[in-house]
C-alpha cells in the first residue's frame, strides 16, 4: 500500500507541475482611450497617470491629438482598463472611453516611472 501511495502522490505531483507551467503570468492587450480634452499641453499628465501602473508600456503610448486618443498596450494580469480611466479622471481629465466602471481592478505600482517594476 505504501507504494501505491507514493505512486499516486507522484502522479498528482507531475499533474500540478504541468498545469502550474501552463499559468499565464501576463497578457498583454491594447485599447484606445478617448480623452475629449487631450492636447499636446496635458500629454504629460495623462503619461504620467497612466505609467503608475507596472503594466503600462510606457513604449506603446500613442498620441492622436486630432481625434483626441490615447492608444497604449497594458498587460491585463496587473491592471485593467478600468484602473487607466480612473488614473487619468484623478488628474481632472475627462475619459469617455473605456467606459465607466465601479471600483478598481489590478496592481498599483506606487513606485516613480524610472524604477523598474517587480519581476512576478
Amino acid at each position: 500500500m505504501d507504494g501505491r501511495r507514493r505512486a499516486i502522490a507522484t502522479v498528482f505531483a507531475l499533474s500540478f507541475a504541468v498545469l502550474a507551467g501552463g499559468c499565464r503570468r501576463e497578457y498583454w492587450c491594447e485599447c484606445t482611450v478617448d480623452i475629449p480634452g487631450l492636447t499636446a499641453s496635458n500629454a504629460n499628465t495623462v503619461a504620467e497617470a497612466v505609467l503608475v501602473y507596472g503594466g503600462v508600456d510606457p513604449q506603446s503610448l500613442k498620441w492622436d491629438f486630432a481625434d483626441r486618443k490615447l492608444t497604449l498596450r497594458f498587460d491585463s494580469m496587473k491592471v485593467a482598463q478600468t484602473n487607466i480611466r480612473m488614473a487619468i479622471e484623478k488628474r481632472g481629465i475627462e475619459v469617455r472611453h473605456p467606459a465607466k466602471t465601479s471600483g478598481p481592478a489590478g496592481y498599483i505600482d506606487e513606485r516613480p516611472p524610472s524604477v523598474p517594476a517587480p519581476s512576478r
